[in-house]
């Protein structure tokens, strides 16, 4: 793939990231408190540990990829309600906006320091983003099943990239002070 087009890539599956975590958020936020912390058979035992799990491990791998490597804590419940984890979230997703944002493409290719209990290990930027997005899309999945064992609908997540389903995210694009342009800009 061109370096443009791999650059425009990232940029495109950010701004996916921060539509899809405003989408399944505000489906979270509808549910009452107890049924966001309830036990739930899945990976990790409930909607907030998940998506606690997702924010952390967000963290991680940004401090990475800015240069601040550090190891890993999983804090389990860095936010106890939706609204707490709605704004760590959302400054999480824009921080990888502006990461993504400001790529080059020889930055793909500069190595970021993991700190894992084995030891430092390094890793090229472009994996980590790869691996990023993979990581985010899995457990997304993982709530998005939860949901649906609940009275809330889970959100659609998959409207994102087609240019026909356009309509069905203009309002949530609008929320988070995205436009269509801005996203496939180089197209």
């Amino acid at each position: 793939m061109p370096a443009d087009r791999l650059l425009a890539y990232y940029r495109i599956m950010a701004r996916n990231n921060a539509w899809s975590n405003h989408r399944l958020l505000r489906a979270c936020a509808a549910l009452p408190p107890d049924e966001f912390t309830a036990p739930r058979v899945s990976f990790f035992p409930s909607l907030a540990l998940t998506l606690n799990h997702l924010l952390l491990v967000d963290q991680y791998y940004l401090d990475a990829l800015t240069g601040r490597p550090r190891a890993y804590q999983d804090l389990a419940m860095l936010y106890a309600t939706v609204a707490a984890l709605q704004t760590g979230q959302s400054a999480s997703d824009r921080r990888l906006l502006a990461f993504c944002d400001g790529l080059s493409d020889e930055q793909l290719d500069v190595a970021a320091q993991l700190v894992r209990d084995t030891g430092v290990l390094e890793e090229c930027t472009e994996r980590i983003l790869a691996h990023l997005f993979l990581h985010q899309i899995h457990h997304r999945g993982q709530a998005h099943a939860m949901l649906a064992g609940t009275a809330v609908p889970p959100p659609q997540l998959d409207e994102f990239l087609l240019a026909t389903d356009a309509p069905l995210r203009a309002a949530d694009l609008a929320a988070l002070g995205f436009n269509e342009a801005q996203i496939w800009r180089s197209r």
